[in-house]
């Protein structure tokens, strides 16, 4: 049931999406050089290490790690990279990989490949067996400012909560905060 809401919707949202994704295309490469997307190397679900798009939001020369990690990120946004980010616009190519099955809708957000800690709690605690999502729980009670043992915290009561009634829930509260854009620091 949730792979087929997954896919619906995801199809859905591409279709309304498919104009502003152009735009925001040329956007993107008319204001900074290098590729439109950027593609980061993400941990799913068993800890599998897959490939996620995003619109580039950063310069190209900017490390590959979590962005509160740098020691000062606005420096190295695009010009049009605190926009995307803030709007959270830089998300929508992960709409292809929900469809490719790679991520859900609903589920904790992917680590980055790098992200040891957050990776070792969430395996402790079985949260590597969830598909990781393009929102979650933790992500609509903090997102970017969730220290990781709290983060963890979420998703494992997603792991031990999750249903169609919470995960419609986490996808009203994610539009609401996107709208507000809170929980963004970059």
């Amino acid at each position: 049931m949730k792979r087929f809401f997954d896919i619906i919707c995801a199809l859905g949202i591409l279709v309304v999406a498919a104009v502003p994704m152009v735009i925001i295309s040329l956007m993107v490469k008319l204001t900074s050089r290098g590729p439109v997307l950027y593609w980061s190397d993400r941990v799913g679900k068993h800890n599998c290490i897959f490939k996620m798009p995003k619109f580039r939001s950063m310069r190209i020369e900017t490390p590959a790690v979590a962005t509160h990690l740098l020691y000062d990120p606005d420096r190295y946004l695009t010009p049009i990279g605190k926009f995307l980010r803030k709007s959270s616009l830089d998300e929508l190519p992960q709409l292809f990989s929900i469809l490719n099955g790679n991520m859900s809708f609903v589920g904790p957000r992917p680590a980055l490949f790098n992200q040891d800690d957050l990776i070792r709690l969430r395996t402790e605690k079985g949260i590597h067996l969830l598909k990781p999502g393009l929102t979650g729980w933790a992500q609509i009670n903090g997102r970017d400012e969730l220290p990781i043992p709290i983060k963890v915290q979420y998703d494992e009561y997603y792991l031990k909560h999750r249903s169609l009634l919470l995960d419609l829930k986490i996808i009203f509260m994610t539009f609401a905060k996107v709208l507000r854009r809170e929980g963004i620091q970059h």
